[in-house]
């Protein structure tokens, strides 16, 4: 089997350590595919964004490395592009000049006429967002979540969809919603259907499981098992600020894949400068 992983953030952005560390470690792991994937929301950043005046250094840096090392390993240069509209809500144009391999959407923010929030943030911040924006409804803030989701989707631009469900991520301390529910499944349902029309693939991301956040990865087994019957095309990642989870969880990942229904990985890689799809099979 091929590993490889697409979402990995350095100190660019809100990661730990530097480029470099991770190429090495991603070496020593035996990965063939190592995606930087810097956090941006161009044409502006928060503190854990990569600032907009160090975003050619990054890509510079992404580049030396990948000269650099070429011969154990390719590298390839990406961001994860967050969907905030109407600040940043179409990313291909802008962030493949600024030199993007590839691109990971994600939604992060959800935008309220009250202002907005992070759902990906700590249990306290999270049942404040809820509480101000929402009026504690966490049922609302969820069907928000992946309306929003969803309109990101139909927009395009992107490769891989970054944590599909990711705002269940403190669903566990503060139970603000239940994962069983119908009007639950009815959402994950409408998010397959149009991840299926858009022709996305969609990441299994462990960095919940890395942090303790979650027991399962993103997308849940269920989720996981709509996009199954719909042939979406997954890829592994571990969503990785740190160089000791590099490859955190991937042998339950790939369980859960397997589980699921799938019996293929899809991988990017560069191809005659251009980037392709290839798959390799889970069972390897």
């Amino acid at each position: 089997m091929i590993l490889t992983n697409y979402h990995t953030h350095t100190n660019f952005c809100d990661g730990k350590e530097e480029p470099e560390t991770m190429v090495k470690e991603a070496i020593a792991c035996g990965l063939s595919v190592l995606g930087f994937s810097g956090h941006s929301i161009y044409p502006f950043a928060s503190d854990w964004h990569i600032p907009i005046d160090r975003i050619p250094a990054y890509v510079a840096e992404i580049r030396r490395l990948q000269e650099a090392y070429k011969d154990k390993i390719e590298i390839l240069c990406g961001f994860e592009a967050d969907y905030l509209p109407p600040i940043s809500s179409a990313p291909q144009a802008p962030y493949r000049a600024l030199g993007a391999d590839y691109l990971i959407g994600s939604l992060h923010y959800l935008v309220t006429a009250t202002g907005c929030f992070t759902v990906d943030d700590s249990a306290k911040n999270v049942a404040a967002g809820i509480e101000a924006h929402f009026k504690g409804d966490g049922k609302k803030a969820v069907q928000e979540y992946f309306a929003a989701q969803r309109e990101m989707i139909r927009q395009g631009g992107f490769d891989i969809l970054g944590h599909a469900d990711v705002v269940r991520r403190r669903n566990g301390e503060l139970k603000f919603f239940d994962e069983e529910s119908q009007w639950y499944k009815d959402e994950l349902h409408e998010t397959a259907r149009v991840i299926a029309q858009a022709d996305l693939i969609v990441e299994i991301n462990t960095g919940g499981m890395a942090r303790r956040n979650t027991t399962t990865p993103y997308p849940s087994p269920y989720f996981l098992s709509l996009l199954a019957r719909k042939d979406v095309p997954i890829t592994i990642n571990s969503d990785v600020h740190n160089s000791g989870y590099l490859n955190y969880a991937f042998a339950e990942a790939r369980k859960e894949a397997f589980n699921a229904g799938y019996r293929e990985i899809t991988y990017l890689t560069k191809a005659d400068g251009r980037l392709a799809r290839k798959t390799t099979s889970l069972e390897e």
